[in-house]
């Protein structure tokens, strides 16, 4: 077990699964939304822009994770 392998996702897999829920899941996380408020008898602006401010927060929250530290060098690299 000791040649320094750190549990949970590489940082090449995190990196690649942050490329999928940028351009796959985060447009279609967008479409829902506005689906599901476009369901609903139209509130006040600033109430709609509230629960869009909310949500655009809220979906990222679970990939927390998976974001963190994906824009810096690869610290595998050893370099």
């Amino acid at each position: 077990m000791g040649e320094g392998k750190k549990p949970g996702l590489s940082y090449k897999a995190r990196r690649r699964w942050s490329l999928v829920i940028l351009l796959v899941g985060l447009p279609l996380y967008i479409v829902a939304v506005v689906t599901v408020l476009n369901l609903l008898e139209r509130p006040p602006i600033w109430l709609e822009l509230l629960v869009y401010i909310g949500l655009g927060i809220l979906w990222a929250l679970p990939f927390k994770y998976v974001f963190r530290g994906v824009g810096q060098a690869d610290p595998d690299d050893g370099g």
